[in-house]
């Protein structure tokens, strides 16, 4: 079960809505996600009676179907909403709280806010912001880079070269986000973000040099705070009696909290350049991506040049 506490979002939130705390202050209220199927942009939205384990928005619609209700009808509606006990509630667009509203939240302990920001701009930023707080997370071991503008974690056993490569990756303009351990979360359905704990930030371990902090020694570029996982380099040392295939025909993906990743697996020899490998992996990625498969190409290519000796 992932959760968050009302406090905190609310700390986290005060100067970017200007939130002011109305009722309850200091109820202790999480916002939760109890499958692993939900994603933080589940717990969040406009007032709704269907959903009261939701962070509820009230903004100018909800203001004009207050307007249109018969008051006994509109407090036997908040009254219900209130008894499911919802995280809290936000009255948004610089509303007027309605005593109604705020009465009930009095009397049963439930966070009330109330913020000038307009209503969909709210559940928009709690969105983001949950999605990320409450997503699924995993630690791999690994490095982390920004290559070309596509994040690439660099896995192998150990001593196969990942720090070595990724110092000549950042000496060839690249940049670093995680070096040894990278937290990954899942914040959308097919989308993984990668970034590094933050104890480890910024530094890079290089066999016989020890760690060097990447910032300072190449400047600021060097350095990424996150990248969405698009591919997964791993290195692979050779085994004795075992060849690895020339051409690798089907596409390799990983498996990553649920979402398949692209994978390439590049052997290591003594003389190739690794740098330029990856890079050219994640070209071909690129290309991939836009549908251009060099490899399908080829096979296609191939066929045709065999009908045409049948012929």
């Amino acid at each position: 079960m992932r959760q968050i506490s009302i406090a905190q979002l609310f700390e986290d939130h005060r100067d970017k809505l200007d939130l002011t705390w109305v009722a309850a202050s200091g109820a202790k209220r999480h916002l939760e996600l109890k499958e692993r199927g939900n994603y933080g942009a589940d717990v969040v939205g406009h007032l709704n009676l269907i959903h009261p384990e939701r962070l509820q928005v009230f903004g100018l619609a909800e203001r004009e179907w207050s307007l249109r209700v018969a008051p006994q009808r509109l407090k036997q509606q908040v009254d219900d909403l209130i008894a499911a006990h919802p995280p809290a509630i936000i009255i948004a667009d610089g509303l007027e709280v309605l005593p109604t509203i705020q009465e009930a939240c009095e009397a049963t302990g439930t966070p009330l806010f109330a913020t000038p920001k307009p209503c969909s701009a709210v559940i928009d930023l709690l969105r983001i912001y949950l999605s990320r707080r409450l997503a699924d997370t995993v630690a791999v071991h690994g490095v982390f880079m920004d290559v070309l503008g596509m994040g690439v974690l660099i896995t192998g056993d150990s001593g196969a070269g990942k720090s070595e490569l990724a110092l000549e990756l950042i000496s060839r303009g690249h940049g670093l986000v995680a070096d040894d351990v990278v937290e990954l979360a899942r914040i959308a359905p097919t989308t993984i973000e990668g970034r590094c704990p933050g104890m480890l930030k910024d530094y890079l371990e290089v066999r016989g040099l020890g760690l060097l902090n990447i910032r300072t020694i190449f400047g600021e570029t060097a350095s990424r705070r996150k990248m969405k996982l698009k591919l997964i380099v791993h290195l692979q040392k050779p085994v004795a009696g075992v060849e690895s295939p020339r051409l690798p025909l089907d596409a390799q993906t990983q498996d990553i909290l649920g979402v398949p990743v692209r994978k390439v697996i590049i052997p290591v020899a003594a003389g190739r350049n690794l740098a330029v490998l990856l890079e050219a992996a994640v070209r071909n990625t690129i290309l991939q991506l836009r549908g251009i498969d060099s490899m399908e190409e080829f096979i296609q290519r191939q066929q045709r040049e065999l009908l045409d000796e049948d012929l």
